[in-house]
């Protein structure tokens, strides 16, 4: 899930939507009501953020802290405007990339997934993982498997990347249902995760001649 920051209604509400359009789920925030939300929400549920982008609001500078107490989640700055004295003072502020307004969300995305690769080890200029006849890329293309490009529906692809970068790892179902409909969706059923699931796990299967998604009660979705 990416979070939001702006004064602007119009500039966190154009945003969420453009990620909700790549398939990511997203919220925005105003300044108020952001620092109330990451100071009380758990950090359990904090570890869905993928990152947090600042827009223009008030005593900007003092977000990236705050963010660090909570979340290790990227934080990314969107400046309207070229200023050497004004990007030089965020990243003092502690944020990690600054962007140009207008961004293409698939941008902001390639720019999150390296800061991921480096925080995880990955070999420098590794775009993508390739684990057990599957390779995923994480910049809005459908993944490969046995080879040959698997068209997916955008909750699946995301379900299968989210489930690739925690390869070796159990992941439970409301861990999935958070990094592919966000904290805020009240709207959808958790169930509805076992769905995507059931019928990712099929077409992986046809095309592998096995299934390389691990399931079990309690623990929730692997794959090793």
């Amino acid at each position: 899930m990416y979070v939001v920051i702006d004064d602007r209604a119009l500039v966190t509400e154009g945003y969420q939507s453009l990620f909700t359009g790549e398939g990511i789920p997203a919220i925005g925030f105003t300044p108020t009501k952001f620092q109330e939300w990451v100071e009380d929400t758990p950090s359990e549920d904090l570890k869905s953020v993928e990152a947090f982008l600042l827009g223009d609001c008030a005593e900007r500078s003092r977000y990236p802290m705050m963010i660090r107490r909570r979340s290790q989640a990227p934080v990314i700055a969107m400046n309207e405007m070229v200023s050497l004295e004004k990007t030089l003072e965020l990243f003092a502020a502690g944020v990690d990339d600054v962007v140009r307004k207008p961004v293409h969300v698939r941008e902001i995305l390639a720019r999150v997934n390296a800061m991921q690769r480096r925080t995880e080890k990955r070999r420098a200029g590794d775009d993508d993982i390739s684990h057990a006849g599957v390779r995923v890329y994480f910049d809005g293309r459908d993944p490969e498997v046995a080879g040959e490009v698997m068209a997916l529906p955008r909750r699946e692809r995301r379900i299968l990347e989210y489930m690739m970068r925690n390869r070796g790892k159990w992941v439970t179902k409301t861990q999935v249902f958070n990094a592919v409909y966000g904290l805020f969706d009240a709207e959808v059923d958790e169930a509805v995760v076992e769905s995507h699931v059931s019928k990712l796990r099929k077409k992986l299967r046809s095309r592998l001649g096995y299934d390389p998604v691990e399931s079990k009660r309690y623990l929730g979705y692997a794959i090793s």
